[in-house]
């Protein structure tokens, strides 16, 4: 029986130009939803494997109507969404294209889940029949209960027996309320089984680096990073594996993609793809997450988690919006080598 994957965090309205449009070209925005620990929830969701998604929400407010309905429609479990006070969050993301980088800006000051504290969820019975719990390091950048309320779901899962993934995900234009990413990701990591980051994430959310490690090159030497997920093992004792996702960005549309895994008794390194007509690259990290949660969980091995995980979410790449909408079989498809594009009839 496959125990569900109860994934925490916050689900916001995008906002987006159409096409490839700056803000306000013309006169309107795509709306969909989106938030990292949703769209993980929604991969997984996809590939046939339950999940739940739990998050604070306004009370009688349209909206976040629309967003349980959304999330139902994509038979993601919606029965520990609490109503109450406080407003949604909105994103404005703009499409890069070639030389002109995508731009994302945040208005999620007061949103419900910004306002909620400790004591709002019923831990407890979320991790009754959770077979695995998902996090982000985005939740806990947005207030200080809002991080706290994230150390307190990861230390519930660990007491319920629930295995952890965290995804670091830093986000530098959230964290202003006077503690610094690695102060709380450090407390955070000590209750964490899988650490997924990027090659940025861990020097700015744990304070760990490797003097060889350029986060800003568009040509990342991979034989570095062996060393960087060994020094993550040794500061979190606790910690089973990191994965490590390998963006090499030639411009907006064109990146090289990978990823890495380390589960203190292998080191692997995935099949690499170049990505060179890129659609929208927002949730690629979720949607490697969630290929990774379901591949730990479906498949028979590191490795084959891992290569399935880079597959979806280089997928991802090719659809607009937050959510991957690929299935198992799909993946498969272009883990057999199927990449060519050509027309299914």
């Amino acid at each position: 029986m496959r125990k569900p994957v109860v994934t925490f965090g916050e689900i916001m309205l995008r906002l987006a130009p159409p096409g490839y449009e700056r803000f306000l070209q013309s006169p309107q925005f795509v709306a969909t939803f989106g938030g990292g620990e949703a769209n993980v929830a929604v991969t997984l969701a996809a590939m046939g494997w339950p999940a739940t998604y739990a998050t604070a929400l306004p009370a009688n407010n349209p909206i976040a109507d629309s967003v349980v309905a959304e999330l139902r429609r994509f038979n993601v479990d919606t029965s520990h969404i609490v109503r109450g006070q406080g407003r949604m969050g909105v994103y404005f993301v703009e499409a890069g294209a070639n030389q002109r980088a995508s731009k994302v800006v945040y208005d999620r000051d007061f949103t419900s889940i910004a306002l909620a504290k400790p004591g709002t969820f019923d831990w407890k019975s979320i991790f009754e029949s959770a077979g695995w719990f998902h996090i982000t390091g985005i939740t806990p950048a947005i207030s200080a209960s809002a991080a706290e309320l994230a150390i307190e779901s990861v230390k519930a899962a660990q007491a319920a027996g629930v295995p952890v993934s965290c995804d670091l995900n830093y986000r530098k234009n959230l964290w202003k309320y006077g503690r610094t990413a690695a102060e709380v990701m450090g407390e955070l990591v000590k209750h964490v089984d899988v650490v997924i980051a990027n090659e940025e994430d861990c020097q700015m959310a744990l304070g760990i680096h490797t003097e060889s490690v350029d986060v800003h090159s568009g040509h990342l030497d991979t034989e570095q990073y062996r060393a960087l997920t060994e020094k993550v093992l040794a500061a979190f004792p606790k910690l089973r594996k990191i994965a490590i996702t390998l963006r090499e960005s030639r411009s907006a549309s064109h990146n090289g993609w990978s990823a890495c895994l380390h589960d203190r008794t292998e080191f692997y390194l995935s099949r690499h793809y170049e990505i060179t007509h890129i659609v929208d690259r927002v949730g690629g990290g979720d949607s490697f997450a969630g290929g990774l949660i379901y591949g730990l969980l479906a498949l028979p091995s590191a490795k084959d988690a891992l290569e399935f995980a880079v597959a979806a979410s280089c997928l991802k790449h090719s659809i607009p919006g937050d959510f991957n909408r690929f299935t198992v079989d799909e993946v498969n498809q272009l883990l057999k080598g199927d990449g060519s594009g050509r027309v299914q009839r």
